[in-house]
């Protein structure tokens, strides 16, 4: 009998322990061997231990269980309890989130951050209304122009295939006279190698990722913003775990964007030596084609601006200071 009582006893501890459990998907746009992707691979090993296996996050990579465009209403409606986003990608929604698609309003890492602690608070408040709340960023590497044309000036840009991949890069191409393509990372190496777009502009991280340099020989290192990742939680999903998990997913979540941030600005450097290996060249834009690109910066600014309201100018303040 005692036997009998020693093992309910334990079923019923086993039982306990599968319903305190609590599963969560993270639906990623980037390969498995992206450094945001391992970044956020540590973060859930940290979450899973720091609350002993209590929240496990599954990773999904390669846009394998949402497309990039499709996780932020995902997990706003549920259907993933935590994501990752790019920021600039919902500029059609609200101009707050693509601040950092701007060309030449940040441009250096230093900058970067100067401009993510003015958008913070902003990117919390909106997000906040459709029931998520803000995790954590990390910022690409400064962004580049891949293209087999040789670039003097703006001029040699019309007529290009040009990669969209946000309604900035999208108003950018049609700025420069090129034509838009809306294609998103997991499709790029196959559009590059059917010929439907042959440039973009984006950091040597993606060109190293997508093997841009089997089609591509030339990147101009224009470093003309710096774009950010997301990690967005549902706050549903958040309120229903207990104080000691939110605890530690929010720490995990901290210490995730010290090591992304650092690692982004570690692996710039990486990155343009592996492009350059595979047979890329690396370009010093010239003189001509940057004022060019500065004065679009300029005009893309002066847009932005406007669209973007009071909220806009208190962001453009704040990073002015």
């Amino acid at each position: 009998m005692k036997a009998l009582r020693l093992a309910i006893a334990a079923i019923a501890l086993v039982s306990t322990s599968a319903i305190a459990q609590t599963k969560w998907d993270l639906p990623a746009a980037y390969p498995a061997t992206n450094f945001h992707t391992e970044n956020i691979a540590a973060f859930a090993a940290d979450v899973d231990k720091a609350t002993g296996g209590k929240l496990k996050i599954t990773v999904h990579p390669g846009a394998s269980l949402f497309k990039a465009p499709e996780i932020k209403r995902a997990v706003q409606g549920g259907q993933a309890q935590i994501g990752e986003i790019l920021l600039v990608n919902f500029g059609n929604e609200d101009p707050i989130y693509e601040a950092d698609g701007i060309p030449f309003l940040a441009t250096g890492y230093d900058g970067a951050r100067k401009l993510y602690v003015a958008q913070k608070p902003m990117l919390e408040a909106r997000l906040a209304k459709q029931g998520m709340m803000l995790l954590y960023t990390v910022p690409w590497p400064p962004q580049g122009i891949y293209t087999n044309r040789d670039l003097k000036s703006v001029e040699d840009m019309k007529g290009l295939k040009w990669r969209a991949y946000s309604p900035a890069t999208a108003k950018l191409a049609q700025l420069v006279g090129a034509q838009p393509v809306t294609i998103q990372v997991a499709e790029l190496a196959q559009a590059m190698a059917t010929g439907v777009m042959d440039s973009y502009m984006s950091s040597g991280s993606t060109g190293y990722d997508t093997k841009t340099f089997e089609y591509i020989k030339k990147w101009y290192d224009t470093q003309a913003w710096v774009p950010k990742n997301a990690v967005i939680v549902n706050k549903k999903a958040f309120d229903a775990l207990d104080k000691a998990t939110q605890q530690a997913l929010l720490k995990a979540g901290a210490d995730a964007e010290a090591r992304g941030w650092k690692v982004s600005q570690e692996k710039n450097d990486w990155y343009k030596q592996k492009l350059t290996e595979s047979g890329l060249t690396i370009v010093t834009p010239p003189d001509q084609l940057m004022a060019d690109l500065r004065k679009i910066g300029d005009l893309m600014l002066a847009e932005w601006l406007k669209k973007s309201g009071a909220d806009g100018k208190a962001l453009a303040a704040a990073f002015g200071k």
